[in-house]
């Protein structure tokens, strides 16, 4: 049995992921020369992730919708990434916080019920 997917594995070739997203693969190549993107290479073909794709779909809806230019595609995407690293530093901190509390309730129990 093949283990599950993360969307981090790389799968799609460049001609793929342009059909799917409606995109020239230019468009992608110049994504990627601006730093919006970084696909896998495989010698020298790009191999894109499910994770990529999304992200790309991301950026064509940022700038076809939404009329984001590229230096506010750049902005919305580095202030992403941020948020992502912020949310897990709080999961962390508050899984930290919630093994503290249970052990001072487990102490707290202890003293009441068997140190008395």
């Amino acid at each position: 049995m093949k283990p599950a997917r993360d969307g981090k594995e790389p799968v799609y070739m460049i001609s793929v992921v342009s059909r799917m997203l409606d995109v020239h693969p230019q468009t992608l190549r110049l994504y990627e020369r601006e730093g919006l993107i970084s696909p896998h290479r495989k010698n020298r073909t790009r191999i894109y992730s499910q994770e990529d794709v999304e992200k790309i779909a991301m950026i064509l809806r940022l700038t076809r919708e939404l009329g984001v230019n590229r230096s506010g595609v750049e902005i919305i995407l580095r202030l992403r990434r941020r948020v992502e690293v912020l949310q897990k530093e709080m999961e962390e901190m508050m899984n930290f916080l919630e093994e503290d509390i249970r052990q001072d309730f487990i102490d707290k129990f202890r003293r009441i019920f068997f140190e008395e």
